[in-house]
């Protein structure tokens, strides 16, 4: 990038003021590839079931299940066994000769998929957990134990499992419309928490009692859809794609556990005390949390004999999934919010003594953000509760009404700024889950980024609402812009168990993306709108990636293909560099004002050193003064009498406003850009004037429509420009930034001096062993 001002002289010719480009609808450009094609050709084809405008179509269909599932939680044996009555609604125009299940427990298989596919690369070190995650399930015995299947009539029905999936055969085809039922008994065993990562697990807490997090713990009916049949991936990691249900499930647990489940507590009277029943109903109009098992009686609780078990009913409707969390040690406390429609949700957490104090100062309420944000930017929150569960995972989970977290302060009740925004984030991460995937029922199977990426960026709106300076990484685009450029970069449209990198490729640069296309590209307005109403329209039902990016343009009027091809579709980084700015004024055509103009450039033009060390010299001319002439007394910026007449002449034949143009006397700027990493974004500059003044200037992707390798921006301006940034807030994830200043910039960065290290010799190890012994 060249720092100083080149001073042009620029010719007005009104006959070029509107060039006709012959190749103006060629779609080929040079250097990079087309970042404005469109994506109708990528995108599926619209049909009734998938409008053109991103919206369901006049004849969607989804299927339906109903479960009614007894289950017993043996605390003894660490085991679940269950009895699931199963009804699956044919809601698809399509006959079905079996149904697929879903038995995501099969994972901790001996030989599964998901073990044997595990890549585990030799370094220095293994993790520890990785090896107690290989010797547990070589040695253990996990997985369904599937003892019966059978149809409504008790009659067996053929089955076979395919490492995670089941195929149940039908004697007869499910027609459209028809109705098949089914039974399944089953059990399997409960993995540590302490040895395998699992979203199903137990842990022993340190009065000696159990905490237990249980989901996938049924037999689930996968998805059929209208654009790939069955869902039948392999659990490798990317969560189910699902149908919605309605449950009806009792659970069985030791008689002094304290559950919270999916759904509605059917039993209270049974299985909560009246004091506790009574501070639930305190809570729903309280203005701070209750607590409605206070931390004397969990710890009283997780003392006494188990005793005989008892049952909790619960029934929830229209929800994916259903997960529930059994413990004697659980603190519950809850809070009332009131949705825009007027109804109360139930904010509430459960948690054993290790997650206090930061659990009940921070995670219910955590819980009341995200209703209110999550509420505001798509739609109420449409269930009873919404409930977090300190549980024995590594980071968090999310279910319908429930979500696993796992941050907790240290031994003595102390915690780092870390853990607590750990805590804070993870809460509003997993409950903001119930709106993706829960309710806006994406396909994470497939496309892993439509619920975390989505969730991710509605997380962090969610966490900005939370205080001023809040941490905040994965929706900053600055945050974002070096990763972009690292080797192996994937597009964010990869299916799911194909990321190398899920964290920054399906979460962070998904987030990022949307919030460079709040904030830059769509602007707020246009950018919620067309956000809820993807969510409104989707409420309920099973979205793909071209559903939602139709609708964000549909809904908002703006042609965003440019930008899904190169954030979604390519591995293309922002870098875009200001490689030069040229000041030009306007050739006024008067000879004496362009000569004097030229005199002076050239005056303005350093003197040669050789010009300077002459100085003084005696030369001929100055001994034979005759030898000078007309040349010596005119230079060539001497203008002569039939160049004023011809000026005389060019005038009369203007036109006025064309006149006014050549005396226009601003500075225009030519502003040369290039693109160095392929993504094109608009430019946003900050201008700096020498009169002190400062303007923005947010120039729209579209300037790159005809050539994504370079553009040139004018400005004109009666002032004189000083400094101009591209990208001053930062906002775009330019991943180089030294280019982006005219004049350049230095930067300032801060050297360590290393000293050297020297390292003890085995001699010098042994004697200091000596010498503490």
């Amino acid at each position: 990038m060249k720092a100083g001002r080149i001073l042009v002289s620029l010719a007005l010719n009104a006959a070029l003021a509107f060039p006709v480009f012959a190749d103006a609808v060629v779609q080929s450009k040079a250097g990079h590839h087309d970042a404005f094609r469109q994506m109708e050709e990528v995108w599926p084809t619209p049909t009734e079931v998938r409008a053109a405008s991103g919206a369901p179509g006049h004849e969607y269909w989804q299927q339906f299940v109903q479960y009614d599932i007894d289950v017993r939680l043996d605390d003894a044996t660490r085991r679940i066994e269950g009895r699931a009555a199963i009804s699956y609604e044919n809601r698809s125009p399509d006959p079905l000769s079996y149904l697929w299940l879903q038995m995501d427990q099969n994972r901790f298989k001996r030989h599964s998929v998901s073990q044997e596919s595990r890549d585990d690369p030799l370094g220095k070190s293994i993790p520890i957990t990785r090896m107690a995650e290989i010797t547990i399930i070589e040695d253990g015995d996990f997985g369904y134990d599937i003892k019966s299947i059978t149809d409504g009539k008790g009659n067996a029905l053929p089955h076979s499992v395919v490492d995670t999936m089941m195929r149940v055969d039908l004697p007869t085809p499910l027609m459209p419309g028809e109705t098949a039922e089914l039974v399944v008994e089953y059990g399997f065993n409960i993995v540590s928490a302490k040895h395998v990562s699992n979203r199903t697990a137990y842990e022993i807490l340190e009065n000696g009692s159990p905490n237990y997090f249980i989901s996938m713990w049924y037999p689930r009916l996968a998805a059929y859809t209208d654009y790939a049949g069955w869902i039948v991936k392999a659990f490798l990691y990317g969560e189910p794609a699902l149908d919605f249900a309605d449950f009806d499930v009792s659970i069985e647990v030791p008689e002094n556990f304290t559950v919270s489940a999916t759904g509605v507590l059917q039993n209270p009277d049974a299985v909560l005390s009246r004091a506790e029943r009574d501070r639930l109903e305190d809570a729903k109009t309280a203005q701070k949390p209750v607590f409605i098992i206070t931390p004397q009686e969990a710890q009283d609780r997780a003392v006494k004999e188990n005793g005989d078990s008892r049952i909790w009913h619960y029934k929830a409707e229209n929800v994916r999934d259903f997960a529930f969390a059994a413990s004697p040690s659980f603190i519950w406390d809850a809070k009332g919010f009131e949705t825009a429609d007027g109804r109360t949700v139930m904010a509430q957490s459960l948690y054993p003594p290790e997650a206090e104090p930061l659990w009940s100062r921070y995670s219910t309420e955590a819980i009341l953000q995200t209703l209110e944000t999550y509420g505001r930017m798509t739609m109420d929150y449409p269930y009873p509760h919404a409930t977090s569960i300190n549980a024995p995972i590594r980071s968090g989970m999310e279910y319908p009404m429930l979500a696993a977290n796992a941050p907790r302060p240290e031994k003595d009740g102390t915690y780092s700024r870390r853990t607590k925004y750990g805590l804070i984030g993870v809460v509003i991460h997993e409950v903001g889950h119930n709106w993706f995937p829960m309710i806006v029922n994406s396909d994470e199977r497939h496309w892993l980024w439509m619920d975390e990426g989505l969730n991710s960026f509605l997380d962090e709106l969610t966490i900005q609402e939370w205080e001023e300076d809040v941490p905040s990484v994965r929706s900053e685009p600055r945050h974002l812009a070096r990763l972009m450029t690292r080797p192996n970069q994937q597009p964010i449209m990869t299916q799911s168990d194909a990321y190398i990198n899920r964290g920054i490729t399906g979460y962070a640069k998904v987030a990022a993306a949307l919030t460079v296309l709040r904030e830059t590209v769509m602007g707020r307005e246009a950018f919620d709108f067309a956000f809820r109403e993807y969510a409104q329209r989707w409420w309920f039902k099973r979205p793909m990636p071209a559903d939602f990016f139709r609708t964000m343009e549909d809904a908002s009027g703006i042609d965003l293909d440019w930008f899904w091809r190169g954030w979604f579709y390519s591995t293309d980084h922002v870098d875009i560099s200001l490689d030069q700015v040229t000041r030009a004024t306007i050739d006024t055509k008067n000879p004496d004002v362009e000569a004097a103009w030229k005199r002076d450039q050239k005056a303005a033009l350093p003197r040669s050193i050789t010009a300077q060390r002459n100085d003084g010299m005696e030369r001929r001319t100055d001994r034979e003064p005759d030898l000078l002439d007309f040349y010596n007394e005119h230079d060539e910026f001497t203008v002569a009498p039939k160049d004023r007449k011809g000026y005389e002449k060019l005038m009369a034949d203007m036109e006025p406003w064309e006149k006014e143009l050549l005396n226009l006397g601003s500075n225009l700027y030519f502003l040369d850009f290039s693109n160095k990493g392929g993504l094109v974004m608009p430019l946003i500059l900050g201008i700096d004037y020498e009169d002190g003044s400062y303007e923005e200037q947010r120039i729209p992707a579209q300037i790159w429509q005809r050539n994504q390798s370079r553009v040139t921006k004018l400005i004109v301006t009666d002032k004189v420009i000083k400094k101009i940034v591209l990208d001053p807030h930062l906002e775009t994830a330019d991943a180089d930034t030294s280019n982006n200043y005219w004049p350049g910039k230095v930067d300032d960065v801060r050297i360590e001096l290393q000293r050297r290290k020297t390292t003890p010799n085995l001699m010098q190890k042994m004697s200091d062993d000596d010498k503490q012994d």
